[in-house]
């Protein structure tokens, strides 16, 4: 059976980017279906979240927290290669985006895995990774 916060779950992005307060999106949601959190704590969702969120409960919309961090187009962690040494910490750091290393010490971010939860670029001792709008990369927006 589909509890309030399975469905609440289903609304929010799946970036696992912690902004929001929690270690992720599934916590977030059982912290609202459990009155513990507001509905405007997720920036990557955005306004439109907070709607659906608002609509779900029956509440009235609030604008996103700024304290929560801004609503932003959907962006992806580029690693500029050549910069890069390869050490894995942005593996590491990141909840659900994956990189390759085919045959070099360079890793290559997977676009498709990427959520843009920025947790990749804190732990880079190089600095080498940006986190770029898919629009300027020619990708749809998701």
């Amino acid at each position: 059976m589909e509890t309030l916060a399975d469905r609440i779950d289903a609304l929010l992005p799946q970036t696992q980017c912690t902004k929001c307060g929690y270690q992720g999106c599934r916590p977030y949601a059982e912290a609202i279906a459990e009155g513990e959190a507001d509905i405007n704590q997720c920036p990557p969702g955005g306004q439109a979240g907070i709607d659906a969120l608002a609509d779900l409960l029956g509440r009235a919309a609030a604008t996103l927290n700024p304290a929560n961090g801004v609503e932003q187009a959907v962006r992806v962690a580029v690693i500029r290669e050549a910069e890069c040494i390869g050490c894995t910490k942005c593996i590491q750091g990141a909840r659900s985006t994956r990189s390759s290393a085919p045959t070099s010490s360079w890793h290559t971010v997977l676009l498709d895995d990427c959520t843009g939860c920025d947790l990749c670029i804190p732990p880079c001792p190089v600095d080498c990774i940006d986190m770029v709008p898919l629009t300027e990369l020619g990708l749809p927006q998701r």
